[in-house]
């Protein structure tokens, strides 16, 4: 029976029983956050902690926020991107798992800052960043509300890069954890995860065949290393653009083409930006696009683009069919289609990373978590990375969930490595 709703603000509570059915299902997926729940359960780490999680409300998510709510932690949710939300499984984390979600899918900007503040009311002591909004809206409005923080977590690189603007101003006063840090993150979430569910957003709103087509991937960190691979998996020809000399010659070592995105943008198909930075895409690009080139971000923020730039460039926007915009340049008649409005096209145009690649991240939420709460007054403010044995205790659980051994160390082998006194 499902139980009565909290205070919330989503689209239809009565899709709640659809959001439940398809939370179940990712839950198949997600052995290690469900054996993290399991003693989360038993032992209630965060019994009592008002916890705020600033994410994509996802299946995966819903995971999270049960295993969170098991450990005993008084969670309550918003979205982290107006376009992300998955509006019943908002609905079911509310009248199913009882647990508060201010969260619409494509939410105004409006809308999206007040859930901001909503979950500012909660008081948290421990947040769930994913793009460092909220920290952020914190720091800078709520400063009566610092003393009461036992910690935050971040999930993603731009917020990673936010934070370390922070600490190098002095103006955090907590420790965090960058969760995007840890080795079972960033090695899979990002490269695996993001490479299939960015493609899988562009194949959804637009239909286009891959193959053959000039694939423009900006930035070349691991986001950008999973969709380069896997765009030449579906038969792309992929060109690489970089300020980053060493990732650079990465990408040519790799097998594609490097080159300015000033050159990029005269033979580009379609164009994937996962920079975390401004503007990647600007206005003077536009101008040298092919007529119909289509351009989306798979980075956090949608001002990878310079999408005001190309509206004040073009005439009237037209809708051709959801999550596709063409802009019509008047300076030369080309067209240039916007996907996802610029926004996280693998969730706003898809269902975001599968949930065995997100069990691994979501597992490293959990436990840095935990991890916060059990070492309250012993961190220094500033960012902490998440210790390794626990990156090892993931990766280890993984493992034994898929059924995969792998070798250990004789005591022979132990000792060789830990000596110098041996020689060839």
């Amino acid at each position: 029976m499902s139980k009565m709703a909290p205070n919330c603000d989503v689209a239809n509570l009565n899709l709640a029983q659809q959001g439940k059915a398809r939370i179940e299902w990712a839950a198949r997926e997600m052995p290690v956050l469900k054996l993290i729940m399991k003693r989360f359960a038993e032992e209630r780490p965060l019994e009592g902690v008002r916890l705020v999680a600033c994410s994509h409300i996802t299946t995966e998510t819903a995971n999270l926020a049960r295993a969170l709510k098991a450990g005993g932690a008084d969670a309550l949710l918003i979205a982290s991107n107006p376009l992300s939300t998955q509006d019943d499984v908002a609905a079911a984390l509310v009248v199913e798992y009882g647990i508060p979600v201010y969260a619409k899918k494509g939410e105004d900007v409006a809308t999206y800052n007040q859930h901001v503040r909503i979950a500012l009311d909660h008081k948290p002591q421990i947040i769930i960043d994913d793009g460092c909004d909220v920290v952020a809206t914190l720091i800078k409005e709520r400063k009566e509300q610092l003393a009461d923080i036992i910690g935050t977590t971040e999930e993603t690189t731009t917020g990673i890069q936010r934070l370390r603007a922070m600490e190098k101003s002095g103006v955090i006063t907590f420790p965090v954890v960058a969760v995007n840090d840890a080795q079972t993150k960033h090695f899979f979430d990002n490269r695996y995860g993001t490479g299939q569910s960015t493609l899988d957003g562009v194949i959804r709103a637009t239909n286009v065949l891959l193959a053959g087509k000039t694939l423009v991937v900006a930035g070349y960190g691991w986001c950008g290393k999973g969709v380069a691979m896997r765009g030449r998996g579906l038969g792309a020809n992929v060109v690489v653009t970089e300020i980053n000399p060493i990732k650079a010659i990465e990408a040519i070592m790799d097998g594609f083409r490097v080159m300015p995105m000033e050159e990029a943008a005269k033979i580009g198909d379609i164009f994937i930006t996962v920079t975390g930075n401004r503007h990647v895409v600007d206005t003077h690009h536009f101008l040298k696009m092919k007529d119909g080139a289509m351009v989306c971000n798979s980075g956090h923020f949608d001002l990878e683009l310079n999408l005001t730039g190309l509206a004040e460039m073009s005439g009237e926007k037209r809708n051709l069919r959801p999550f596709v915009d063409e802009y019509e340049i008047k300076a030369n008649g080309n067209r240039v289609v916007v996907l996802g409005e610029g926004r996280l096209i693998n969730l706003a145009a898809a269902e975001g990373h599968p949930a065995s690649v997100m069990d691994m991240s979501f597992a490293n939420q959990a436990l840095s978590a935990e991890f916060l709460r059990k070492n309250h007054g012993k961190l220094h403010a500033g960012i902490h990375t998440l210790p390794e044995e626990v990156d090892v205790e993931i990766a280890s659980l993984k493992l034994e969930a898929i059924g995969v051994k792998i070798d250990t160390l004789t005591p022979e082998m132990v000792e060789y490595i830990n000596s110098w006194e041996h020689g060839t």
